[in-house]
């Protein structure tokens, strides 16, 4: 089946992909968008993109793409985006950043990778399994209100609770190793059962970004990004539930604009704190053209931003 990046259109249309530009892909994937970004780059364009998982970056698809002179793929993951940026020499040179967040349509269908409770298979969940513990292993060692926290946090889980304590005593029979042992216990533990929703989905969610330091790494490559892009270069972040979503969102709101507000204290325009970048436009959502292709679309929400020139801050001193 070919694969179908997520928001194709609008990724190209926000990040105003300029012949000569230097782009960044943060979540390289299939490469489905780095494919079509560097369809849009001339010969002096470049694209930069990581991935932390491996399988990705030794995939087929990615070798035959790191023939094109243009294109570098690095094994890596978000936090390490500046340190990349500045090893290449291009910190501040960077006109645009995708950053597709979540996990990835190749990490769902192999069991083996354990994030899917729809597939039997280890029960491992790790983005880069090379690095960190198995969501197997950390099951075995979390303590209670610990992994109730993770759930509830994470999962956004009512029932966190009764599925950690369900978890504690089963762990004390017997080890949790496999994807459909979690589901299943999940599924007994749930009092009640979400219509259209399987009762393990928040729960692998949680895990899952536990595991992987998600939202902790997100945070990181937000900061970085807003640092390493020119003056006017574009971030464009697609997020897939509400707990990445809201931290983009408040990352972008508290970057615009003035970053402290004086209220009524005597205090020079100037000498206030300037943000470093300027949301544009509304939430983008998926078509409903291509949620009908994709269904995986169904809860991508993009939001874009821009980086300020410096003749933008000075202009509004006094």
């Amino acid at each position: 089946m070919e694969h179908l990046p997520v928001m194709l259109t609008e990724v190209l249309q926000q990040l105003a992909v300029k012949p000569d530009g230097i782009y960044l892909d943060g979540t390289f994937g299939r490469g489905g968008h780095s494919r079509e970004i560097l369809r849009q780059l001339g010969v002096n364009g470049r694209l930069l993109a990581f991935d932390r998982d491996a399988d990705s970056v030794n995939s087929d698809y990615a070798q035959e793409m790191c023939k094109d002179h243009r294109f570098q793929l690095i094994h890596s993951c978000f936090s390490s985006l500046e340190s990349i940026v500045d090893a290449q020499g291009l910190h501040g040179k960077i006109d645009g950043i995708l950053l597709d967040l979540g996990v990835s349509s190749p990490q769902l269908d192999n069991p083996e990778r354990g994030f899917s409770f729809l597939r039997d298979g280890a029960l491992d969940m790790r983005m880069d399994v090379h690095a960190g513990i198995s969501a197997a292993e950390w099951l075995a060692n979390v303590e209670e209100n610990a992994l109730i926290k993770v759930l509830f946090d994470y999962g956004e889980e009512r029932f966190a609770r009764r599925i950690a304590r369900a978890i504690i005593e089963k762990r004390v029979e017997t080890p949790i190793l496999t994807t459909r042992q979690l589901a299943k216990l999940i599924e007994d533990a749930v009092p009640v059962k979400e219509k259209h929703k399987h009762p393990a989905t928040r729960s692998f969610q949680a895990i899952r970004i536990e595991i992987n330091r998600e939202l902790d790494e997100l945070k990181d490559v937000l900061q970085q990004s807003a640092r390493v892009l020119k003056p006017d270069g574009r971030l464009v972040v697609i997020s897939f539930h509400s707990l990445e979503d809201r931290i983009v969102k408040r990352f972008i709101r508290n970057e615009s604009g003035a970053k402290h507000n004086p209220g009524k204290f005597p205090i020079r325009e100037a000498d206030i704190e300037q943000g470093t970048l300027k949301k544009i436009g509304k939430a983008l959502k998926a078509s409903f053209e291509e949620i009908a292709q994709n269904p995986r679309a169904r809860s991508a929400v993009m939001r874009v931003a821009e980086k300020i020139s410096v003749a933008a801050h000075t202009s509004v001193g006094v």
